[in-house]
């Protein structure tokens, strides 16, 4: 008799706060038929955590309770379809808890980690990036060599945050609320910025930025090629998704290495840019572009193209993502570098079995399926209450006028 779903669990924590909003973390748990054995699996979708737990609970749940676990992508090829539309962040966060819940218990069953399920090991750790700022280039320059002292040899750079905090911003009358900034400031204050870095520490770390897509696309080609002799590790998120077009103009114009991907759902969306070599590092949110099923599918598919990974790994990934980010990194023959949030011990209490990052590489233990687990009478102590307006991505332009996030 084949083992199969008996139920799914959804587990909303907010064990978290940042400086602009709580951050909700989406666990999901698939319960067997076989008494004991269960996988968890990541659906964070922290600014629409109702939505996915109802989706979840609502519609996934009767689709798969029934269906025999080990037949993992039929069930994700499946959820995908189902609904008829598709390749939405709402439902492929939701089709991700259940799919990486079904690689931890597919990994439990067989007694390996999933990485050696994906046909194991190309290296034993990850490197990983690291998370640098401060609101003036000095501070920057401190943080960045406080990360060095930590062993990271990469670090992504932020002053002021995402597009900077303007010194000059001259708003309109009456004008609304939002997160405001001045694009053409940020970029001459990044600039000088990153050339005051490479002045001070010289060219042995490598450097990271992320323009978070604040920049229209022709703003965006002159401040890559402004970055040019800076030589940039690689520039996330030069472009939105809306403008991915223009990443043929960019790379065109300037040999700065990119990277992109975070926002993106839709295969469609990636293909392009790897097919045309338009990127070196493709980032997307494993949880946002439906779980480990098409992750690998889309590691395979740029590895022909010599585009690496650097999968999206912020702190609104939660904890069990962030283990199937490291098992597709440890497996992918094209590698690049992973980000990493840093942790605090609660996270490590909670989710026992979460990756540990040594000397800035992060390490897989060998436990089987994903090697993590979540104590739930811990998480219960940080329930997802709270419903708040997020500020971040109500982000204006000194005129008042909305501009992508």
């Amino acid at each position: 008799m084949p083992i199969t779903i008996k139920d799914v669990k959804t587990i909303l924590i907010q064990p978290l706060e940042s400086d602009y909003q709580p951050t909700t973390h989406i666990i999901v748990k698939v319960i067997t038929s076989e008494p004991g054995l269960y996988g968890i699996g990541c659906a964070t979708f922290t600014q629409r955590f109702h939505a996915v737990k109802t989706a979840i609970d609502e519609h996934l749940t009767p689709l798969v309770i029934g269906r025999d676990v080990s037949r993992i992508e039929d069930i994700f090829q499946m959820s995908m379809v189902n609904s008829y539309w598709r390749n939405g962040p709402v439902l492929n966060n939701a089709i991700s808890g259940i799919d990486q819940a079904l690689w931890d218990i597919k990994g439990k069953m067989a007694g390996m980690p999933v990485y050696d399920l994906l046909g194991g090991k190309c290296r034993e750790a990850a490197a990983c990036y690291s998370h640098a700022g401060g609101d003036t280039k000095e501070a920057c320059l401190e943080s960045v060599q406080e990360k060095m002292a930590a062993g990271y040899s990469h670090v992504r750079v932020q002053m002021g945050g995402y597009g900077g905090k303007a010194e000059v911003l001259k708003k309109t009358e009456n004008a609304q609320d939002g997160a405001y900034y001045n694009p053409k400031e940020y970029m001459r204050r990044h600039v000088e910025m990153f050339h005051y870095l490479r002045e001070n520490l010289g060219f042995e770390v490598e450097l990271l930025h992320d323009i978070h897509e604040r920049l229209s696309p022709i703003d965006t080609i002159n401040y890559a090629k402004d970055l040019e002799d800076v030589k940039l590790f690689f520039l996330e998120d030069a472009l939105a998704p809306e403008d991915i077009a223009w990443f043929r103009q960019l790379r065109n114009q300037c040999a700065t290495p990119l990277s992109m991907g975070e926002l993106f759902n839709n295969p469609l969306e990636w293909r392009t840019l790897v097919q045309e070599r338009l990127i070196d590092f493709m980032r997307m949110h494993v949880s946002q572009m439906g779980g480990i099923s098409p992750a690998r599918h889309a590691v395979s598919f740029a590895q022909a193209y010599n585009v690496r990974t650097a999968w999206h790994g912020p702190p609104d990934t939660s904890a069990v993502g962030h283990a199937a980010n490291l098992h597709l990194d440890l497996w992918a023959p094209n590698f690049g570098i992973q980000e990493w949030c840093e942790f605090p011990e609660l996270i490590y209490e909670m989710f026992p079995g979460l990756p540990e990052v040594r000397d800035g590489y992060m390490y897989a233990n060998d436990k089987p399926g994903l090697g993590i687990d979540i104590n739930e009478e811990l998480a219960a102590k940080y329930p997802a209450e709270k419903n708040y307006e997020i500020k971040w991505t109500q982000t204006r332009l000194p005129d008042g006028s909305l501009a992508r996030p």
